[in-house]
């Protein structure tokens, strides 16, 4: 051999004897030895305790799956035995993740191109525990050691990781939150074999045309959460379907929190990365007010509710995450409720879109999502007041409504949401139809254009506009009444079904405050309101509870029932104080003009109510009534002094020309000839 060859050989030699000599040191090596090093790396790393307590093992094994010659090539084979992540300092020290044993494998060739590739990942019992204490701090938030270094010194590492499987065996965990008052836990298995997306949807679901992967995890929680008895279970895909972008991951759950229940069964698009959300989501109850713990969002107590829709959610969309919950059907007691609703998490605020329909409403379900309660829900609500030990806002001798519009929430989110219904129970006795109303809702500015609704065989149109976003809040209201029969507006009084009159009428008022009694306090505007052909009797003003009503009739006509010809009045408001420019009856056997003036801003009456005979019959009292006295507490007399001078009845009638002109156009062109009202306003114009 020549000299060449032998040092070649030599070489050779060496090389071989070396490579021997590592797979020998590595094969034998005892891993254990580097845990010390390894544990006390992770825990600086992740600031907070990590252990390898058991064994830690290196095994060397063929990837017969790989092609060609690179099946010969071993892969290691890691495996560690009883592993524990704890909490961040200063919180109590407990195993945060417990895993009884992890087993990786790891392709040797891609270390070569920097990437840490691993096939798969086994974990066996793993054990999390999520604690959240009442200061708000968690365990589930890491302060990473190099995190610390500012974005400009960091450099992007050239090596990149991938990981195709995660399998486990069973898994649990335990929530603990003293904020949101929560102890559950979950406990997820394997079904032991996959079970297809139709076969729990009923393949009723367009997702489970899409490619949705199979269920393979079962789960099921019980505890507490917000102080409520919590139990659910449900189905989840697998961990290659969780980091699929293209493969939709199956969810299905039926959680039980309180009197509340939650059901969905649908897809996660893209996991990892919150592509959206497609589900049937249902969901009942005794109220929704029950929902804040679950949703953070304040909603107000309701009878017994239940709803079944299609929910849509893409969270990387490029104006906010958006939450579309389409084509529901519901009930809030006996009122239904259908329609589409949009909710999008915008700037500067979210906002709410949509439109709702109902084919029948019940006041007494829906008032509390609008604020309108009956007197037992208003006498509920003061109760609950006094339970809480709330002061109240009504002042005990005042009428009008004092409780404040909660105007700030009204600058948390926009809303434009379109809403009609067929029939509306505000009561048995007086039935709603045909509602319609546009609410638009925008920077605390709130508008109901237009606001309309059937009443009493007529109809109401209205627009109102509440400026929230001013200090004190602007109000204005513009209302028309046409055609209002007086038999259906009292359907409950027998002396009115004789009644063949009608009732129109017409409002513009503004005001400034953050309560229905400061708006009509301060309050500037007119109201004209017509009646005719109606019926008074002091029954009727008994029936309707009227007890200063009742003694005016009885003081006026005695005890008969006496027909009204018309009723009419034009009313000035000026900073809350209402002066009549016209207010006047005109019955079979008397002319009642009624002068003075209403108080808004301090709740007194200064009424003068002066009966003027006709024809043969005589009117029981031929001087003056007078009213006055506050809301509350009104009193009514006898005028003492002479009748009303005769010069002043003159410039009385002289003054009532322009308001009779203009009552006039609240008779329509239809009714002319049967509206008694035409004739007595034409009357007065004539004087």
């Amino acid at each position: 051999m020549s000299r060449t060859g032998k040092i070649l050989s030599w070489v050779a030699g060496i090389i071989i004897a070396l490579l021997v000599l590592i797979i020998v040191v590595i094969t034998t090596f005892d891993w254990n030895r580097l845990k010390p090093t390894i544990n006390k790396k992770v825990t600086t790393e992740l600031n907070r305790p990590f252990v390898i307590r058991g064994d830690l093992g290196v095994n060397w094994e063929r990837h017969r799956d790989e092609p060609g010659w690179r099946s010969w090539l071993p892969w290691p084979h890691i495996h560690a035995q009883d592993i524990m992540l704890g909490n961040p300092p200063g919180m109590a020290q407990m195993d945060m993740v417990h895993l009884q044993r992890v087993d990786a494998s790891i392709s040797p060739l891609a270390l070569l191109s920097k990437q840490i590739y691993l096939p798969w990942i086994k974990l066996q019992r793993p054990d999390v525990s999520l604690v959240q204490t009442s200061e708000g701090k968690n365990n589930w938030t890491f302060d990473l050691a190099n995190s610390k270094n500012s974005q400009a010194d960091a450099q992007p590492s050239s090596w990149s990781f991938q990981l195709d499987n995660i399998i486990f065996d069973r898994s649990t965990l335990h929530y603990q939150d003293a904020i949101n008052k929560a102890n559950v836990r979950v406990s997820v298995n394997p079904l032991g074999k996959p079970v297809p997306y139709a076969q729990v949807t009923g393949g009723k679901d367009s997702a489970a045309q899409h490619g949705a992967s199979d269920f393979i995890f079962g789960w099921h929680a019980d505890g507490t959460y917000n102080n409520q008895p919590l139990s659910g279970a449900g189905k989840i895909g697998g961990m290659l379907s969780l980091r699929s972008k293209t493969t939709p991951f199956p969810l299905q759950a039926d959680v039980r929190n309180g009197t509340t229940r939650i059901r969905l069964e649908g897809t996660l698009q893209d996991p990892l990365n919150l592509g959206g959300l497609d589900i049937r989501l249902r969901f009942s109850g005794d109220t929704l007010a029950n929902l804040y713990g679950l949703t953070g969002v304040l909603l107000p107590d309701t009878p017994p509710y239940e709803t079944d829709g299609h929910l849509i959610a893409r969270f990387k969309r490029a104006g906010g995450p958006q939450f579309r919950y389409e084509k529901f059907n519901g009930h809030i007691g006996d009122s239904d409720i259908h329609g589409t609703l949009t909710y999008t998490q915008g700037k500067p605020r979210p906002s709410l879109s949509g439109e709702l329909s109902s084919k029948q409403l019940r006041m007494a379900d829906l008032g509390p999502l609008i604020g309108v309660n009956s007197g037992k829900d208003s006498r509920k609500t003061e109760q609950a007041k006094a339970a809480r030990g709330d002061a109240t806002t009504q002042p005990a001798n005042r009428v009008l409504p004092h409780d404040k519009f909660d105007t700030k929430s009204w600058g948390m989110m926009d809303a434009n949401v379109k809403f009609s219904g067929q029939r509306i129970e505000h009561s048995n006795k007086l039935p709603l139809s045909k509602l319609y109303t546009h609410l638009i809702l925008k920077n605390g500015d709130l508008r109901l254009d237009p606001l309309r609704f059937g009443i009493a065989g007529g109809n109401l149109n209205a627009s109102i506009h509440l400026e929230g976003n001013k200090s004190p809040m602007q109000g204005r209201a513009d209302l028309h009444a046409r055609n209002l029969k007086l038999r259906q507006l009292a359907p409950g009084v027998q002396a009115m079904q004789h009644s063949l009159g009608q009732l129109n009428g017409d409002a513009t008022l503004s005001g400034r405050g953050n309560s229905v009694a400061d708006l009509l306090a301060t309050s500037n505007g007119e109201l004209k309101v017509l009646m005719n052909s109606g019926i008074i009797s002091r029954n009727l003003m008994e029936i309707a509870g009227l007890n200063l009503g009742n003694y005016l009739v009885g003081k006026l006509f005695g005890d008969d029932e006496v027909k009204i010809n018309c009723a009419a009045t034009d009313l000035t408001l000026k900073n809350g104080l209402a002066t009549p420019r016209l207010f006047v009856f005109d019955t079979e056997n008397a002319v009642i003009n009624v002068t003075g003036s209403t108080n808004f801003a301090n709740e007194r009456l200064d009424l003068t109510i002066d009966p003027k005979s006709k024809g043969v019959r005589i009117v029981t009292l031929r001087s003056p009534l007078y009213v006055r006295g506050t809301f509350k507490n009104p009193d009514a007399g006898v005028k003492p002094g002479p009748l009303i001078a005769r010069g002043a009845a003159a410039v009385a009638l002289g003054a009532v020309v322009a308001p009779a002109a203009a009552l006039l156009a609240l008779v329509s062109p239809s009714e002319n000839e049967n509206n008694q009202c035409t004739q007595v306003l034409q009357q007065m114009k004539a004087h």
